[in-house]
């Protein structure tokens, strides 16, 4: 991902994490899945890698939230994407 895309998706998702109260764990973990594909393994731990692609399937509707978020930034989907998915999940 070049530097500016990851620059526009990060600000854009950084703006919903603070406006969109009802999907703000979801931008958070976009936005920090996004630093991950971007950063690669100089942007969190393995470990801590492989717990936030696990939280998808945590019972605690936030973690799991989280968890989609990360999943979807670490993919590179774009906001548009991101913003399709939860509104199909009836977050939007």
């Amino acid at each position: 991902m070049e530097e500016k895309t990851f620059q526009e998706r990060a600000r854009a998702a950084k703006i919903f994490k603070e406006t969109d109260h009802e999907n703000a764990d979801f931008w958070s973990g976009y936005e920090r899945g996004l630093r991950r594909l971007y950063h690669g393994e100089r942007f969190g731990t393995p470990d801590e890698h492989v717990l936030w692609m696990s939280l998808i399937d945590d019972q605690d509707e936030a973690r799991k939230m989280r968890g989609l978020g990360y999943r979807y930034g670490f993919a590179g989907h774009d906001i548009t994407t991101a913003i399709k998915m939860l509104k199909e999940r009836g977050k939007a």
